[in-house]
């Protein structure tokens, strides 16, 4: 990662430069050049700040949570494909050819890395503690938190599968030298939880759903704790948030506006936690809500077999349109409509998300609160369901499907079939060649971006590539 993060040194050390409203001579002068100057830039609270600012900012580039990670984890799985008539993004992966030269591959892994060395840069700054430091630094750590999640679930087998096999490099101090290994899955999940279980502590303020909170970092902890088979604990932090947190459902009367109002969101409704774009700071033609509106590329759509799941009450069907595309019938996903102006944010974290984790963490043991929190959301996403009434296994696929219709198009599709080590079955909306991938098919896993692997001989690529 020598190259990688030396670049990513640079680009962090030039935003904080560019940012700070001014700067010594000697930190202008530094030797050498791209040494980051963390005890130079990063004094006060107001310095911190800044930064952070800059952290948030991080998350939302194009190959992050601005497009390609909601992307790839519905189009890697079964709830969304690329019509015929598209604007030649994404197209290697519908086709499931993977490789590790691919420049979304590698825009993934430099802007995760950025992210977390501003997130670093924050956490390690000798600045005088204070309740405004404590937060910034809190978030810090559940950003870096959500960061290496992401990085753990694309680039390393599921904690299900093998807890020692390899992750991805933890990367936690600045060392422009730094030729990391990689870390084991088990070591990721670890330290994943130790900043969430910081940022639970320090975080004090609720701002609004653009920046973490003490319940953000709790949910975000949940699906940490989910993804790791760990259902008590999963459960213990749903039902932290669920009770705590004050976060309200959204109801079916209100849902098409909730995805059409593109403010982010100070009452608590719904959004726990979001990646925020608005008319200035933004990714233009590279928006997630520009490759699904058919105002804009419009090149992703919904899959037969997903929306023939919703019920012709569900009010989540009226996020989706029917039409002709390429000449073939198509179903349109209208969840992120704006792309001009305040455009429509990456949903990180809601809170049916969290009710969802708390069902299926119930089980085995109490039926009865699963099906109790399953129902929470599914009655209020259609009005004339009476709510369901299954027990053991099928109440299981209940949720799981459940999940699968409520957070489409939101990035989870993938995750849940690698974490539960399910045949990803597509429909025919994809090619002939690659309709049934099977769990242990080594394309479930993205290879180390070729760059990496080049620059770094410690880290090993996964197998296949």
């Amino acid at each position: 990662m020598k190259k990688i993060i030396s670049y990513t040194i640079a680009v962090v050390s030039l935003l904080i430069i560019l940012t700070l409203p001014c700067c010594k001579k000697s930190f202008l002068d530094l030797d050498p050049p791209n040494a980051l100057p963390v005890a130079d830039a990063l004094k006060t609270d107001a310095d911190l700040l800044v930064a952070l600012r800059g952290t948030y900012a991080a998350l939302r580039a194009v190959d992050l949570f601005g497009r390609t990670t909601p992307v790839m984890g519905d189009l890697l799985a079964d709830n969304s494909y690329v019509s015929v008539q598209n604007s030649n993004r994404y197209i290697a992966f519908n086709r499931y050819i993977i490789s590790p030269g691919d420049p979304s591959i590698l825009g993934l892994w430099t802007s995760s890395y950025q992210a977390i060395l501003r997130c670093n840069n924050i956490i390690n700054a000798n600045v005088p503690d204070s309740d405004s430091v404590r937060q910034y630094k809190g978030e810090a750590h559940a950003i870096r938190a959500l960061t290496f999640f992401t990085l753990v679930n694309f680039f390393a087998k599921p904690y299900s599968d093998d807890p020692a096999s390899p992750g991805v490099p933890i990367v936690k101090d600045f060392n422009p030298d730094l030729l990391p290994s990689r870390n084991t899955v088990a070591e990721v999940y670890a330290f994943i939880l130790d900043d969430l279980a910081n940022a639970y502590k320090m975080i004090s303020t609720y701002v609004n759903s653009s920046q973490f909170s003490k319940f953000a970092a709790r949910a975000l902890e949940a699906k940490v704790q989910l993804y790791k088979g760990d259902k008590s604990n999963a459960r213990i932090a749903a039902l932290d948030v669920i009770n705590n947190g004050s976060f309200v459902l959204v109801n079916a009367a209100n849902y098409k506006a909730f995805w059409e109002d593109e403010r982010i969101r100070t009452n608590k409704v719904e959004t726990i936690l979001e990646v925020s774009s608005d008319a200035v700071s933004n990714n233009g033609f590279e928006a997630l809500s520009y490759i699904y509106s058919q105002q804009g590329y419009g090149d992703l759509l919904c899959s037969d077999d997903l929306y023939t799941l919703f019920s012709a009450t569900d009010t989540r069907r009226t996020i989706l349109a029917t039409g002709i595309r390429g000449g073939l019938p198509s179903v349109f996903v209208n969840k992120y409509p704006d792309i001009s102006g305040d455009r429509s944010d990456t949903k990180v974290l809601r809170l049916s998300d969290v009710y969802l984790i708390a069902a299926e963490s119930s089980l085995p043991g109490n039926e009865g609160a699963a099906r109790s929190f399953l129902n929470f959301v599914a009655t209020r996403r259609d009005a004339s369901f009476s709510g369901y009434t299954s027990t053991g296994t099928t109440l299981f696929e209940d949720i799981i499907k459940e999940r699968r219709k409520e957070l489409a198009f939101e990035g989870d599709r993938f995750h849940d079939l690698n974490r539960l080590k399910r045949t990803i079955q597509r429909s025919t909306n994809y090619p002939a060649s690659v309709r049934t991938i099977l769990y242990g098919d080594h394309r479930r896993v993205l290879p180390i971006p070729r760059a990496e692997i080049d620059t770094n001989p410690n880290i090993k690529q996964n197998p296949g590539y």
